[in-house]
């Protein structure tokens, strides 16, 4: 692997994310999120982690190795290490110690022990984006959050846009629209929306002041699940 939070292999240079249980780490994106909460918050230095974690597995990564991969040059002591990995720990809610996703080597370093499922964009199956003025944003599986927010998967940090707005949900069966409760409302074809909505490739969607047009198309989804076989060192 290169740089922190790059996932090495066949799927370099694709629009990768990787799946473990109900969570999804995309790389690109830097997000990491959940099937039914949507996006988690990790702090950019745990992120890498993560993702250098994933990337190694089943390796067990040794300290030396990940203070130099995450602080290159700079001292920083092993308990910083240790406080980036219980919030990963709390992040995933990773409590069972009998089958941990982030396992300990005891005066090692550290190994993500979950099976993972890589997923590559293709071309036969179906990717879904956005587009807002001359912005393309693409959407991942799960919850896509949409308003002021900074953390929010389509930002729009404009005045009539709340800052937790709308979301789009995108699973097996296509993507949903739903509105957040906002102060000026959410509209699809120029209809309010009240309640959950099923979107189509071209649904032009009015956020406060701003147009939106959800797009899907062609463009595969392959998955490989990836079996772990334990390495040490």
């Amino acid at each position: 692997m290169g740089a922190a939070g790059e996932i090495p292999g066949k799927f370099r240079g694709i629009a990768v994310s990787v799946r473990f249980g109900p969570f999804t780490l995309d790389s690109d994106r830097r997000q990491l999120s959940h099937r039914e909460s949507g996006e988690l918050h990790l702090t950019p230095k745990a992120f890498d982690l993560l993702a250098l974690l994933v990337a190694e597995a089943p390796r067990v990564v040794r300290k030396g190795e990940l203070h130099e991969r995450l602080w290159p040059g700079t001292f920083v002591s092993d308990a910083t290490l240790v406080g980036l990995v219980k919030e990963i720990r709390r992040a995933i809610d990773d409590r069972d110690a009998d089958v941990p996703l982030i396992r300990t080597a005891h005066g090692v370093g550290y190994a993500f022990a979950g099976e993972l499922e890589k997923v590559a964009l293709r071309g036969d199956g179906v990717s879904r984006w956005v587009v807002t003025g001359s912005r393309r944003i693409p959407l991942h599986d799960g919850h896509n959050s949409i308003g002021r927010d900074p953390a929010s998967t389509v930002v729009l940090d404009v005045p009539g846009v709340s800052r937790a707005h709308a979301r789009i949900v995108v699973g097996p069966d296509g993507a949903t629209l739903d509105d957040l409760g906002s102060k000026n409302g959410t509209t699809l074809a120029e209809k309010p929306v009240t309640a959950s909505v099923a979107l189509h490739d071209g649904d032009r969607i009015q956020i406060g002041p701003i147009l939106i047009v959800y797009h899907a198309s062609a463009s595969g989804m392959s998955t490989e699940t990836i079996s772990h076989t334990r390495r040490d060192g």
